[in-house]
């Protein structure tokens, strides 16, 4: 016996995602090419740090929009599970060019510590203030969207910590007029590194996780296993699996022991298990395989997907 039941968890509002992008990229490219030629311009590694962020911000904008366009679209013959795994992969990519860009902007800004450049710490103020606005009211744009999908979240850190990374620089800037002083320059850039480490981490541990299919971080396996366990008749469940298809969806197969005729014997007893799996734990392609004995190889086994 098989029964189907989808739970629709594609973007809800591409059309309006992919409106976000498209305006967050042409503005932080124009914003960056401008960005580079100040810094080279007045010498400034915090500010030439900032540019090299945004530049690696756009690359995140790009890789995050193809995933969230292919992840939607709809399987074939040959990617029976369709594109969402194209999804964590970006956000992995993402998290690896933070932590990169950090290592970079770490080692410039040392090396610039012990060689201090004058600079026009004025114009940097002014640059890194337009850069706060540009990165901060990009990032907001994904803010929403960031709460329920790892690979929007990607995105959105690349924008707040460049905001975040923009204003540091202001700070340093500030801090060498009134002092007149070049340290300031190179020690934020080395600080603003290790925040962007410090905030990136997390995010690359879980997007290499739900790359080697681990169980998503939202979801306790023994949790499921309790409210498996805990249906009418069921007497044991063992094979259980959960896994992450994209950043918005999370997979589970399972065999559920039941000698008798229980209540997903109902007509909509698989359809209110499986909204119960969504509703309680955010599972939305659920496959059960009830065995009426212990011994599956001798008795009948029902296989029951919900996708």
């Amino acid at each position: 016996m098989h029964s189907h039941h989808h739970h629709d968890h594609s973007l809800p509002a591409l059309g309006a995602l992919n409106r976000a992008f498209a305006i967050a990229i042409i503005i932080n490219l124009v914003f960056t090419i401008l960005e580079f030629g100040v810094a080279v311009w007045i010498d400034s590694v915090s500010l030439f740090a900032d540019a090299t962020h945004n530049l690696s911000d756009i690359l995140a904008l790009l890789l995050a929009w193809g995933a969230a366009y292919v992840t939607v679209k709809p399987r074939t013959q040959q990617f029976s599970y369709g594109y969402g795994k194209s999804s964590i992969f970006a956000a992995l990519v993402n998290a690896l060019l933070l932590v990169i860009m950090a290592v970079f902007i770490g080692v410039e800004a040392f090396d610039r510590l012990f060689s201090p450049k004058e600079g026009l710490p004025h114009v940097v103020v002014i640059a890194a203030l337009c850069g706060v606005l540009v990165n901060g009211g990009t990032a907001w744009l994904f803010l929403k969207e960031s709460h329920h999908d790892l690979n929007i979240k990607a995105a959105f850190l690349h924008l707040a910590l460049d905001a975040l990374l923009s204003f540091g620089v202001v700070a340093a800037g500030a801090v060498m007029i009134v002092a007149d002083v070049l340290w300031p320059d190179p020690v934020m850039g080395l600080v603003i590194a290790a925040v962007i480490i410090a905030m990136t981490w997390r995010l690359l541990v879980d997007a290499f996780q739900l790359m080697l299919d681990a169980v998503p971080k939202n979801v306790s396996l023994e949790s499921v296993e309790s409210y498996l366990s805990d249906l009418p008749g069921v007497t044991a469940v063992h094979d259980l699996h959960v896994w992450a298809l994209s950043t918005k969806e999370t997979c589970l197969t399972a065999h559920l022991v039941m000698p008798e005729h229980t209540l997903l014997d109902e007509p909509d007893g698989y359809r209110r298990v499986s909204e119960a799996l969504n509703e309680k734990f955010q599972i939305s392609h659920v496959t059960l395989q009830v065995e009426r004995s212990s011994d599956c190889e001798t008795q009948n086994c029902e296989t029951i997907h919900h996708a």
